[in-house]
């Protein structure tokens, strides 16, 4: 990380250019507004020759001469000699690639009362870099937070390193503090945070051994960034909580839309479940999609596969479709809505949303439901495939009761604003 261009060079190359205009007496300027520019002829002719041989490329020669200025008494009594030695010695340090020198004289400046605002501007920003490169972490914090909480820099040109700042000093609620802040004032500005950002977040959590914590990070790594590995551990808990036949179908529906299904068993044992539960049109998306994907590597395994899928499909025939219309007024003519909550199951393994939530919502509506927890997780998973997400956010906020269902519909929760995201 290199930092050209820290001083305005077009002003080094003008300030000793003329011995003489640079060397007057406090007189000359007593009409003058702001510091005094004043400065012995002496000390102005040595920071002269300074210049000369820093401007010719000669650094080691013009550090040098600076540094034989120490203890002068005509610097010492001349704050602006010292402001262009302290220029000299940045340009210098700067173009002999000496970075490590260049924070503690980019400071002074900082101090100086001749610096013009920009330049400030630029030296905190540069000084942010400068201890990050130098793994002076704890100042890298101090500048790069001025710089953003000041409007020198942009969220994306410093906002990473103060975040990896705090991260590889260890500080891991620092980190967490410092990300949270920045990732809520982009999200309220209408933006999206980065997948970086997030992941220090989560590291963070896991550093500290906090699951809440981290559970929080996955969460919002799936909203924004729906990637299997976010989603396989959320998963991996919920499916652990599982304890009956029902809830293990809802978490391998959710499994497999999110393509965390990975292992032959898995898709099997879905499949199963979804004929048991009738609807078959499910079972046969699912295992032709497992299939087509190769995930049956075994011989064994992908004749069990494929000897399931013609079971499903001798189910799903067009006259089994076709009955279920007449099983639906047949449902209809029931005094609770279980009924309806099974054909509306069966129409939406067939893919036939828009009749899938009526039946739901009739059900519902009808109640005396068994299951009431699942049938509004059924109709948020049914509304959300339909392309309804607020009608599915709605439907899922709804799910009360069963730990396992709540939590599901909290994750289904997240696909839906992760497809929105």
């Amino acid at each position: 990380m290199k930092f050209k261009g820290i001083v305005v060079t077009a002003a080094l190359g003008a300030l000793l250019v003329c011995g003489a205009a640079t060397i007057a007496a406090p007189a000359a300027h007593a009409a003058t507004k702001g510091p005094s520019q004043a400065m012995k002829r002496g000390i102005a002719l040595k920071l002269k020759a300074a210049q000369i041989a820093i401007q010719k490329g000669q650094y080691a020669a013009g550090i040098a001469k600076l540094n034989a200025m120490a203890g002068n008494k005509e610097l010492e009594a001349s704050p602006y000699a010292q402001h262009i030695r302290n220029q000299l010695y940045v340009f210098a340090y700067e173009k002999s690639n000496q970075d490590a020198k260049l924070p503690a004289r980019l400071e002074a400046l900082l101090k100086d009362p001749y610096e013009t605002p920009a330049n400030v501007r630029n030296f905190v920003v540069a000084l942010a870099q400068l201890n990050y490169q130098l793994h002076h972490y704890h100042q890298a914090i101090k500048y790069g937070t001025e710089a953003l909480d000041k409007g020198y820099a942009t969220q994306a040109q410093l906002g990473t390193l103060v975040a990896q700042a705090y991260y590889l000093l260890g500080d891991w609620r620092g980190t967490i503090a410092f990300v949270k802040q920045r990732v809520a004032g982009e999200i309220k500005a209408g933006g999206k945070p980065t997948q970086h950002q997030l992941q220090l977040i989560e590291s963070s959590c896991q550093k500290l051994h906090d699951q809440a914590c981290l559970l929080n990070s996955l969460e919002q790594l799936v909203v924004y960034y729906p990637q299997r590995q976010y989603w396989q551990y959320l998963l991996y808990r919920t499916f652990k909580t599982v304890k009956s036949n029902a809830n293990l179908l809802e978490a391998y529906r959710l499994a497999f839309a999110v393509g965390v299904m990975k292992e032959p068993h898995e898709f099997i044992s879905y499949a199963e479940l979804a004929i048991e539960a009738g609807t078959p049109g499910e079972a046969e998306t699912v295992l032709k999609a497992a299939l087509k994907d190769g995930v049956f590597t075994s011989a064994n395994s992908k004749a069990k596969a494929e000897r399931i899928l013609q079971d499903a499909e001798k189910h799903s025939t067009a006259a089994s479709l076709a009955s279920l219309a007449h099983t639906a007024v047949l449902a209809n003519e029931q005094s609770t809505g279980n009924s309806d909550i099974r054909v509306g199951l069966a129409y939406y393994g067939y893919k036939q949303y828009p009749q899938a939530i009526k039946l739901y919502q009739e059900g519902i509506a009808k109640g005396g439901l068994k299951r009431p927890a699942e049938a509004h997780l059924l109709l948020g998973i049914a509304e959300l495939a339909s392309g309804n997400r607020a009608g599915a956010l709605h439907a899922f906020a709804q799910v009360q009761g069963s730990p396992t269902l709540v939590r599901l519909a909290q994750l289904w929760s997240l696909k839906a604003r992760s497809v929105a995201a």
